[in-house]
């Protein structure tokens, strides 16, 4: 598959009247297949699925079985054309470039039949998951996925600008250093000044320059004004995003003007690995301004396999999302895609710090010299355009590939191991590693994820076990063992990757499906589950506590299996995640101090079971509700070792406060509370996972009456002196497959409009767990879903998305619990 990239130019108009002139290509070309038997208009950005799509030559690439049924679209051969005209004289211009900012992948360029160049790296880069992955369908696109256009200037011209705020230990102050590159086509220097300002620091410093003709890189150091108070940008839920407005003026020889503007954030970023008493390892934490800062997110895919459906508000929606549900922290996946800038801006501004992968994923990658260049290419041009975004805390080098070759994922022969060793040194760190040193100084750079890290380059760059506990970042997944034994989880220094599987929503399902797909095993289910034995080993997981459905109606036992998988991937993740953050300050055997749990995965690229927790489109699965509980900045997680139940508190505030601990037990039979306890008032240490409470479960039952394991449930939750209460978290005394005096429970909702929310006042015959609200495809989200209802009536908020009406909601609406499904 081939891509050419065919442009037919006229010239017209006057000469020039500016020091610059640009002429977007962007809008209404013409594709033709290989052949020429297809030919039809399409749009740039875009691909030639996007246009077959909108011309209607064919059905939604994401229907039922069309990723197979069109493959013979990226096994052909297309050809993009353009006729233009250039509205002025370019034989008047000293320069002029046709820029193509990305092209996908391996192309031919031509203006007027005449060759004029080649792509073969679409950002630069070499493997993506445009070839399948499993959680997502195989689309190789093709086409000019980024902006093209023209550009003709005299004198010079700036061709980028990027900078770095530094903040110096000596001087206790901040800097700034900026990075322009000229293009000087004046056959002698050009001299001028810069003018750097930025007012509300009370910056404002002038410069002389002189450019040499050729490309010319002008640095520039800018102290900000000691007088000034700086605010810093922090992550969110620890302080503000603040940025600063900056210009920079270049007054240059011959009345020639340039001007940049940018937003300049202060913020200092640490990967801390030292050594910890009382454990072999070392720390792998992250300092931000000198704070440490557990980092609680999630890993970020592509959003779409056509890049040009992924607009602002889709990124918004998505990240939004990310930020409702109490993250911090999202890891661009190494296998995807370097992201459009308005992603970066928009982590900027929610304060969601990014751990940036380079484009490198579970595979053995060449190291010619052609290649070699590709990448440095890439990586250079990827470090220039996104270091200046304060979210960006971590570059790394690849995604498992440190894992791959010392655990022989790929079958290599003992033999042969140091040639692929060799390589990956060489690609990675003499190459990438080597790039980004040079040229960001302001933030870490890992070399693989997971990674021992300082332990890995002591041991040659590769680990002899990258998934040691005590050091680095580990991933895991187990989909055999119970996930409620929260015994089987690593307690390791940082969780990068982990998760369990669910489907999306019926709702979500039924756009890309018909009638005789709607069973669990059906021929459209097996095709869209792209992990091997996932569906088996969802039901593996929801048969450990769970009754499995037994509807006699068909659709209802598959919606209701669909719902099963969410709560049981809710439940597993929520088990994971409070066990990592309990973990914060606590050793056992010299393991713990876990400091960032980044669960797989935070958005979905098509309709199909996958680990995600928002589904393609941003409707929020079980576990996006679950989320925002268990990553609450103060939170009481309860657990069970040895017949006794514990309660730690964890707190991420930046100060100590006072607080209480109350427990409540409740019988599955009654909506009242069998009994209540609360503690002393103790002081929640800042920062720190602690123990507030213990006791036998068998004490705990017995201070409760008619209490067995079976028949009751633990609730409990913090609150403080300034009224910040926790999520109400709950404990499962035993599997629900086992509870004593669950009864079905009738849930009814009275809804009303409250300007744009709407208010779900509900109201339940019994304790029902799992109480999913649902809505349909009416966009928006709930303040809560899939809880645990003790008390007979309970308020919840929806916030739509778009425009909607208290009648639609009332015919969308639908609540299923547990027992719904017996």
């Amino acid at each position: 598959m081939r891509l050419r990239l065919l442009l037919l130019l006229a010239l017209c108009g006057a000469g020039p009247t500016a020091a610059a002139r640009s002429l977007s290509l962007r809008g209404s070309w013409r594709i033709r297949s290989g052949n020429g038997s297809l030919e039809l208009p399409g749009r740039v950005p875009g691909c030639v699925h996007s246009a077959l799509f909108q011309r209607g030559l064919i059905q939604d690439p994401y229907y039922r079985f069309n990723d197979l049924k069109y493959r013979w679209i990226s096994l052909d051969n297309w050809t993009y054309s353009k006729k233009f005209q250039i509205p002025f004289n370019i034989s008047k211009w000293q320069k002029v470039n046709l820029i193509f900012e990305g092209v996908d992948t391996v192309a031919k360029i031509l203006l007027n039949s005449v060759p004029i160049g080649k792509t073969d790296n679409m950002f630069k880069r070499y493997e993506q998951s445009s070839f399948s992955w499993d959680w997502g369908p195989s689309f190789p696109t093709q086409g000019i996925w980024k902006d093209v256009r023209i550009e003709a200037y005299n004198i010079c011209h700036l061709n980028f600008f990027t900078f770095s705020p530094i903040y110096d230990n000596h001087t206790q102050g901040w800097n700034l250093e900026i990075e322009s590159s000229f293009d000087v086509v004046s056959l002698k220097p050009i001299s001028g000044q810069v003018i750097v300002a930025i007012p509300k620091l009370q910056t404002q410093q002038t410069y002389s320059i002189e450019l040499q003709p050729g490309e010319r890189i002008v640095e520039l150091f800018v102290k900000i004004n000691k007088n000034a108070t700086v605010e810093t940008w922090w992550p969110h839920g620890h302080g503000n995003q603040t940025g600063y407005n900056m210009t920079v003026l270049f007054k240059l020889d011959g009345g020639l003007s340039i001007e940049k503007s940018a937003k300049v954030y202060f913020r200092t970023v640490e990967l801390i690995e030292e050594s910890i008493e009382g454990s072999q390892g070392l720390s792998f934490y992250f300092k931000i301004n000198g704070l440490p800062i557990f980092l609680k997110g999630s890993n970020w895919i592509p959003a779409d396999s056509f890049q040009d459906r992924v607009t602002s508000d889709l990124l918004r929606l998505l990240l939004q999302s990310a930020v409702d549900a109490n993250m911090n922290t999202l890891r661009v996946w190494g296998g995807g895609i370097y992201e459009q800038d308005e992603f970066y801006r928009l982590c900027d501004e929610l304060g969601i710090m990014v751990w940036q992968d380079f484009m490198f994923a579970c595979a053995l990658y060449p190291t010619d010299q052609g290649f070699l260049d590709s990448v440095r290419t890439e990586v250079a041009h990827q470090i220039r355009r996104l270091k200046s975004h304060p979210s960006i805390i971590i570059w790394g080098g690849n995604n498992e590939n440190e894992a791959a070759l010392m655990m022989n994922w790929f079958n290599i022969h003992t033999s042969e191991l140091h040639t692929y060793i060799n390589d990956y040194v060489v690609l990675y760190v003499k190459n990438i590693r080597q790039i980004v040193l040079a040229r960001d100084k302001t933030r870490p750079f890992i070399t693989s994820s997971p990674t021992n890290g300082a332990e890995s380059i002591e041991e040659g760059w590769l680990s002899a076990n990258p998934y040691d506990e005590n050091f680095g970042d580990v991933h895991f997944y187990d989909y055999s063992n119970d996930c409620w034994n929260w015994k089987i989880f690593p307690k390791a220094r940082f969780v990068s990757e982990y998760g369990y599987q669910s489907w999306p929503s019926f709702s979500t399902l039924e756009k890309v499906s018909s009638k005789k797909d709607w069973s669990y095993n059906s021929e459209f289910s097996l095709h869209r589950q792209h992990h091997a034995g996932g569906n088996n080993e969802m039901l593996l997981q929801i048969g450990f506590h769970f009754k499995l459905p037994k509807n006699t109606d068909p659709l209802q036992t598959f919606k209701d299996t669909i719902y099963l998988t969410q709560v049981m991937q809710a439940q597993c993740v929520k088990i994971e995640t409070e066990f990592y953050r309990r973990s914060r300050s606590e050793l056992v055997d010299g393991k713990g101090h876990t400091m960032g749990t980044l669960y797989w995965q935070l958005n979905d690229i098509w309709q199909a079971p996958s680990w995600a927790s928002l589904e393609y489109g941003g409707k929020w699965k079980m576990l996006h509700y679950f989320a925002r509980h268990f990553f609450a900045p103060l939170l009481p997680v309860g657990f069970e070792d040895q017949d006794a139940f514990f309660i730690y508190g964890v707190s991420d505030l930046h100060s100590d406060c006072k607080a209480t601990l109350t427990v409540r037990v409740h019988m599955w039979s009654s909506l009242e509370p069998l009994c209540s306890s609360e503690t002393e008032r103790f002081v929640m240490e800042a920062g720190k996972a602690v123990l507030l409470y213990k006791e036998q479960v068998p004490a705990l039952l017995g201070r409760c009456g008619n209490c067995t394991r079976q028949s009751c449930v633990v609730s409990f939750y913090l609150s403080t002196d300034n009224q910040l209460v926790s999520p109400t978290n709950h404990h499962f005394l035993s599997s629900l497959n086992e509870t004593v005096g669950l009864q079905k429970a009738h849930i009814t909702a009275n809804i009303t409009q409250q300007g744009d929310t709407f208010v779900f006042d509900l109201e339940t015959s019994a304790v029902a767990p799992f109480v999913w609200l649902d809505v349909g495809s009416i966009p928006g989200r709930f303040s809560d879903n899939g809880f645990l209802m003790t008390e007979k009536t309970r308020t919840i908020l929806f916030y739509p998305w778009k425009p909607t009406s208290k009648s639609e909601l009332e015919q969308s609406f639908h609540v299923t619990s547990l027992t719904d499904t017996y």
